[in-house]
């Protein structure tokens, strides 16, 4: 890529509006610009760390599929960290654009009107901004005769919007109401107006905005992108910035050199390899891997599911986890149960290693500087894959322990076992000795509780807010025990059975 070839105006579709930008700081939020440029103020900052969804909207990009309905998907995402040049050819809607030129209000709207769902309002154009997305993600639910939403869905739309009047039997209620309510038509036609605008303006050339404040690369091609890393080693890559993000919000970084790996048009693929595995490319989100991970790998599925919120999924990337190196980071213990290799490029060497070698210490990577993570490769298999996350609540929040086991069973014994945690040491782990005291044994109680000493050989936790030090270890053994049982009595049940607190109450 060359400074030459590349687009050096942001440009997107705000509440209908486009949107031209020349000069941007790299780290501006789109908070940041709504606010404090464009006066909507019903963005609220809550957190500044995507935690609390009183900052949601909704961004829309043209659908990748070409499918029959050409126009845009959309997502709900937090403002709060998202860098505004990511936006470019993209749609944005606020609150304040869901209100339509006839007046008549959003379902979403509406009902949380109708059901007296806002308490003190603060989270309320929020939630309101997650149902917008959630009902248009469903936009045919009124007409097909769907009989309702569940409590589950429900929660699991609004697990990125927190409540500080704890008025959620309400909100719940106006997300029932919602998907039984017809979208308006000037709300369609307004949407069918951002996609119209989007893909006029569409610029399948690289964007590279200079500013005072610094420099923002956004290559279309991987090999662009490794090439600038390569030149740029100082440069701070984003992908989807639920971790950069907090950096510039929380501990006021200046990053003056941004490499975005978000327009990348051949390393967003989430691709079925001919061996049945999965190969995701560095820029391919949560949301984007989601439901072809839960296809081969349920529990897997489930785990990324309880990964953040919605709108964390919506930006997030599997690359981005794996590469900042986090202990706690979800997805590794999955993937190295799976036996994932990583794929890393630095310029036009390109490398693999098995995932599990990839973490060497605490913030520590086997990464050079200018070295870039290009794709995940995961082979086929796993079947009997279980993912096991222990956490203060039960969604959208951090790992105490993440424990991911799978076994390879032949006649009733243990012929091949990978075991990866999280949570237990200073970088996700494999845990080797427990592996080698199942591995040619009789799968039964006996082989299991014979092999619980050899937790203390792979792990020495540590004590803090999470979790103490005896409660992982412990914890951990139990989950082998867990995992036992689930694959031996599959008539046990040993799940959560409630999915959201309300039905907790409710049962």
């Amino acid at each position: 890529m060359t400074v030459g070839d590349a687009a050096r105006e942001l440009r997107f579709v705000l509440n209908g509006a486009p949107q031209r930008l020349e000069s941007v700081a790299p780290t501006m939020t789109l908070q940041e610009y709504l606010r404090d440029v464009k006066g909507l103020t019903g963005c609220k900052e809550g957190c500044a760390e995507g935690d609390c969804g009183a900052c949601t909207v909704a961004v829309g990009a043209l659908r990748k599929d070409g499918g029959p309905e050409a126009g845009i998907v959309w997502r709900p995402m937090n403002a709060c960290i998202l860098f505004l040049p990511m936006l470019h050819g993209k749609a944005v809607v606020t609150v304040e654009g869901l209100r339509t030129e006839g007046g008549a209000l959003h379902p979403a709207q509406s009902a949380m009107v109708a059901t007296h769902g806002s308490q003190c309002g603060f989270c309320t154009p929020g939630i309101v901004m997650s149902l917008y997305v959630a009902r248009h993600e469903d936009r045919h639910a009124a007409q097909d005769g769907r009989d309702g939403v569940s409590r589950a869905e429900i929660g699991d739309i609004l697990a990125g919007n927190l409540c500080r009047c704890t008025g959620y039997g309400p909100i719940y209620e106006a997300a029932e109401r919602m998907f039984s309510t017809p979208l308006p038509e000037g709300d369609l036609s307004a949407r069918a107006g951002d996609a119209k605008a989007v893909a006029a303006m569409a610029d399948e050339r690289p964007l590279y905005l200079a500013s005072a404040e610094g420099v923002w690369s956004a290559p279309t091609r991987f090999t662009d992108a490794a090439a600038f890393a390569k030149d740029n080693p100082d440069a701070t890559v984003v992908a989807g910035a639920t971790d950069v993000g907090l950096w510039v919000t929380k501990q006021l970084q200046p990053m003056d050199k941004i490499l975005y790996l978000g327009r990348l048009s051949d390393a967003g693929a989430v691709e079925a390899t001919p061996e049945g595995g999965l190969r995701l490319g560095a820029a391919a989100t949560y949301a984007d891997a989601e439901a072809a991970i839960a296809d081969r790998w349920p529990d897997f599925g489930e785990l990324l599911r309880r990964l953040g919120s919605r709108q964390v999924r919506s930006a997030g990337t599997i690359g981005g986890n794996i590469a900042n190196g986090s202990p706690i980071g979800d997805t590794p213990p999955a993937l190295i149960a799976l036996g994932a290799t990583l794929v890393l490029r630095h310029g036009e060497a390109q490398r693999r290693l098995p995932l599990e070698e990839f973490f060497l210490d605490y913030g520590k990577q086997d990464r050079r500087p200018g070295e870039l993570v290009e794709a995940i490769e995961i082979p086929a298999g796993g079947d009997l894959l279980r993912c096991y996350k222990l956490s203060k609540r039960f969604d959208q929040d951090i790992s105490a322990v993440c424990g991911c086991f799978n076994l390879t069973l032949e006649a009733g014994m243990v012929t091949g076992a990978r075991i990866g945690f999280g949570g237990m040491a200073a970088t996700p782990k494999r845990a080797a000795a427990v592996e080698q005291a199942l591995i040619g044994q009789p799968w039964t109680e006996a082989t299991v509780t014979a092999a619980l000493a050899a937790f203390a050989e792979d792990f020495a936790p540590i004590s803090d807010m999470r979790a103490s030090a005896d409660y992982r270890l412990l914890s951990a053994r139990n989950l082998l025990r867990k995992y036992f049982i689930e694959t031996t009595q599959p008539q046990t049940h040993t799940r959560l059975a409630a999915a959201s607190p309300l039905e907790a109450l409710d049962a």
